[in-house]
């Protein structure tokens, strides 16, 4: 059975959410509430460093948070996104979409 396991950390400008495991269409549904309540009220970086598998549904979340968060005028990052991940965005041709990082201190609030 797959596995998603998301730890939210409260930071002074943002919200961490650490995903490990495999975001698919029978993991994402606890991610995705998490994650749009998270973005209509602050900026969030989902860190995915131990993402082993991107699904299409998992994807449309983040897309989603992304437009959702524009609308309410916060932003979201992927820092550290896996290999799987990096391949997955990469795929859906929108990459310039998804601000990816690689430290904490490179986004912009």
């Amino acid at each position: 059975m797959d596995q998603l396991k998301v730890t939210e950390t409260k930071k002074e400008k943002f919200t961490l959410l650490s995903i490990e495991g495999s975001l698919n269409s029978y993991t994402y549904s606890d991610f995705q509430n998490k994650l749009y309540e998270l973005i209509e009220k602050t900026n969030v970086m989902v860190e995915m460093t131990n993402v082993t598998n991107l699904s299409s549904a998992g994807l449309g979340v983040l897309m989603s948070a992304i437009e959702t968060g524009e609308e309410k005028g916060f932003k979201l990052y992927i820092l550290k996104p896996s290999e799987v991940v990096k391949l997955a965005i990469d795929s859906t041709g929108f990459s310039d979409h998804f601000n990816s990082i690689q430290s904490e201190p490179e986004a912009q609030w």
